[in-house]
């Protein structure tokens, strides 16, 4: 009688009671989703569908335009997952670069005292940002095809690079036996080059004296690897592309999908991360400009030490989202032909072997794991921020 009283006293403690609840929830979740998957298998099989992932050891049977890999249309279904794969990160790497490039600088020029130039940077935000990114993906692909000459009356830049309404071409390097060293040269030469800045900042807190390592960093970051590269005979040559029949064989292509697709993708999200950096920069107290700049800094001097720093903690927050809908974002390339993972797996691999229950779920699950890996870097590297203003 007393252990049965004691149970209900017990129900009366807040902590307890919450803790029960949070257990009944996940017992009744885990529960329903245990029946609904099991009900969804029992379906797929009454319908005759197969299950399981036999199917990534099959043979494909379909060519794809662009590959980073060895692939054939003989390669299984799981090469062409890793096709895709490539190029999804390829592809949203690049615009992730680039946005960040374009939003930076637009953000700035948006708060430019330069009348002009301010209203540009406005303009640009609100044209770009208020059109469906769908729309400007189709828009500069067509442009580049109907902008572009044949590969006859190509674009020709030094001799080597070649624009048509193929795409650019360009020179592909070919790295040869000894070129490692090269490598290991240059890695070398950035860690001496750390070694000296740490030198150089520690004198100057300790003397006073600021020292000029400009040439020094020259001689270790491309003086040091070059006399490498020439002692060990030009272990790098590169094939150029040339004009045979009606295109050109040799070299690297990007492709006019690859292009318009990095290019939107950049604009567009630049619109973005552009107001991000200019909220930031605007959060920036007014009293810490006037000190910088009473500090004799000047304005360039005090953008870079002073409020990029503080406005970046503020920025990296939307910034994150915007790096996620862009990967996201690059699964519309499948409206202009791009080869990424929803157009060649979720698209041509599901219509021929007609497991889409599969296909899908293996293709939310890299779309979330790059998301949370972007989410994780940014979070890091804000956290690291966040510590070194305590």
């Amino acid at each position: 009688m007393e252990r049965v009283k004691s149970f209900f006293l017990l129900l009366y403690n807040n902590e307890v009671r919450a803790f029960l609840f949070q257990i009944i929830t996940l017992v009744v979740i885990a529960y329903f989703s245990y029946n609904a998957i099991d009900n969804l298998f029992i379906n797929i099989e009454n319908r005759g569908i197969r299950t399981g992932f036999d199917f990534l050891q099959t043979e494909s049977g379909f060519d794809i335009a662009e590959y980073l890999i060895d692939y054939s249309s003989a390669s299984t279904n799981l090469r062409v997952f890793y096709v895709g794969l490539i190029n999804t990160l390829v592809i949203s790497g690049v615009g992730i670069i680039f946005a960040s490039i374009i939003g930076l600088i637009v953000g700035i020029a948006r708060l430019s005292n330069n009348w002009l130039i301010a209203k540009l940077a406005g303009g640009y935000i609100e044209l770009f940002r208020n059109i469906p990114i769908l729309l400007q993906i189709l828009f500069w692909y067509n442009l580049a095809l109907s902008s572009f000459p044949h590969p006859r009356q190509s674009f020709e830049l030094f001799g080597s690079v070649f624009v048509n309404l193929r795409g650019i071409y360009l020179p592909k390097p070919i790295v040869t036996d000894g070129f490692v060293w090269v490598v290991v040269a240059l890695g070398f030469g950035i860690l001496l080059k750390i070694l000296l800045k740490r030198h150089y900042k520690k004198k100057k807190e300790e003397s006073g004296t600021k020292s000029n390592s400009l040439i020094y960093s020259l001689l270790l970051l491309i003086g040091f690897p070059t006399m490498v590269y020439f002692a060990l005979g030009s272990p790098l040559v590169l094939d150029y592309p040339v004009l045979k029949g009606f295109n050109f064989k040799g070299g690297m292509s990007l492709s006019p999908e690859f292009l318009s697709l990095a290019f939107a993708l950049s604009v567009y999200t630049a619109t973005y991360i552009a107001e991000a950096i200019r909220a930031g920069i605007e959060s920036v107290s007014k009293g810490q400009k006037e000190a910088a700049l009473a500090m004799g800094l000047t304005r360039q001097q005090s953008l870079k030490l002073v409020i990029l720093p503080q406005a970046l903690k503020v920025a990296i927050p939307p910034i994150i989202n915007q790096y996620l809908s862009l990967t996201k974002n690059s699964s519309l390339a499948a409206a202009i032909g791009y080869s990424e993972l929803v157009n060649v797996f979720t698209g041509t691999v599901l219509n021929q072997v007609g497991q889409a229950v599969e296909i899908i779920l293996m293709t939310m699950a890299v779309y979330l794991t790059i998301s949370l890996v972007i989410s994780l870097i940014l979070n890091l590297i804000n956290r690291q921020m966040n510590l070194k203003e305590r």
